[in-house]
């Protein structure tokens, strides 16, 4: 154990805690088990590390452990945990679970046996929490991180302090929140780069590295998670990688599911699994025209690479602008809002809310008879009226 206590002290001391993502100040920390899942490179480490180092710094009390560390192929996580108590622990940090055989079953007994000691645990994107062999469902709170929103792109990257919006936020104030941003920044002269390259904090590296390790998470998810943790076949994975080629090609994709299959020489129920897949593990999204009763063989209406920097990254041409902007404005919101697809328009929120999304020429036309309809406008600075700066959607989180 005093290996890793090395290991987490040089950690903590090590992370720099100037900038700090959203979801940090949104954790329920108090509560007993919380479940932190994402794609890799999003920055959950960076984020646990942080508030260690902000809560306790190199206090006993707090411990940091990464079960991808050779210590743990010769100890037990259940072990470790009850040392960890009987010394005085009191909150145990897990990053990347799913790197240890039989995770859930030991969480869930470090759960029962320690009444006092809290857990947060991290994971892939596609780590189950509700069939777990233990079931956590009814222990764990689960969220998800994203990576940067726009807002976190310009904080990180330019200095910046924005403080974020709600929807309903952008909707009734859209015009008076854009006059204040624009007192210190011109919007759209980064926007453009954060399409590229502003989704994941590893940006720092030139657009070449970075597109290369974008491909590098893409294929460590498919090539070892799906795999793993999603049971796919490893000789499938050539499908799932013929699959995602088709569909970065033309995005948003509208799948003709038979064809597809055809195309791909799978049956049909294994292509939609492949995408129910790709889709948990936030390299797709999806919509349908109505999420209530989503199923994993229920067929997508439309389908779109998880966001913009992917887009750029695996389109062989310059990705389409308006494929670009829907996709942008799908990210930012799919995580907390339910996005269905609508009868007319791009995109309905919450059952409710109609949004076009288009060029700053873009007129009301198609949703002029329609209530609570705005548009989503790029290459705006300022909005009118129910014309919202698609931008400013980037500011949610």
């Amino acid at each position: 154990m005093l290996e890793l206590i090395k290991r987490h002290i040089v950690l903590i001391n090590n992370v720099d805690t100037k900038f700090k993502r959203s979801i940090i100040n949104d954790l329920p920390w108090g509560e007993r088990l919380i479940a932190i899942k994402g794609a890799r490179g999003v920055g959950k480490t960076t984020m646990l590390l942080q508030y260690i180092k902000e809560n306790y710094n190199n206090n006993s009390e707090a411990l940091y452990i990464s079960l991808d560390d050779p210590y743990f192929f010769n100890n037990k996580l259940i072990d470790l945990s009850d040392d960890f108590v009987a010394q005085g622990g009191k909150h145990l940090f897990i990053d990347e679970v799913h790197k240890y055989p039989d995770w859930a079953i030991e969480i869930k007994k470090i759960y029962d046996y320690n009444p006092k000691l809290k857990i947060v645990f991290t994971g892939s994107s596609l780590l189950e929490i509700i069939n777990s062999k233990a079931d956590l469902s009814r222990r764990a709170l689960s969220y998800t991180m994203q990576g940067l929103s726009f807002r976190e792109f310009l904080n990180l990257r330019y200095n910046y302090s924005f403080e974020e919006y709600n929807l309903d936020d952008i909707l009734d104030n859209h015009v008076d929140i854009s006059l204040k941003i624009g007192k210190e920044v011109k919007p759209l002269k980064y926007f453009s780069e954060y399409l590229r390259i502003g989704y994941f904090p590893f940006f720092e590296e030139n657009e070449i590295l970075y597109k290369k390790r974008l491909f590098e998470v893409i294929n460590m998810i498919i090539d070892m998670e799906l795999p793993t943790l999603r049971r796919v076949d490893v000789s499938k994975v050539p499908k799932v990688k013929q699959l995602l080629y088709i569909i970065s090609q033309s995005v948003p994709f509208k799948p003709n599911i038979s064809t597809l299959a055809n195309k791909i020489k799978i049956s049909r129920n294994s292509l939609l699994e492949y995408i129910y897949s790709l889709v948990e593990a936030n390299i797709l999204m999806s919509i349908h025209k109505d999420s209530f009763g989503v199923s994993l063989l229920q067929k997508p209406e439309k389908l779109f690479l998880n966001n913009t920097n992917y887009m750029y990254a695996l389109s062989e041409l310059e990705p389409n602008i308006g494929n670009i902007r829907e996709t942008f404005f799908l990210n930012q919101l799919y995580e907390k809002h339910k996005v269905t697809y609508p009868e007319k328009g791009d995109f309905l929120i919450n059952n409710k809310i109609t949004i076009e999304v288009g060029g700053k020429n873009k007129t009301n036309k198609q949703v002029a008879t329609i209530e609570d309809a705005y548009i989503a406008s790029d290459n705006i600075e300022f909005g009118y009226a129910n014309t919202i700066p698609l931008w400013m959607f980037g500011f949610m989180y």
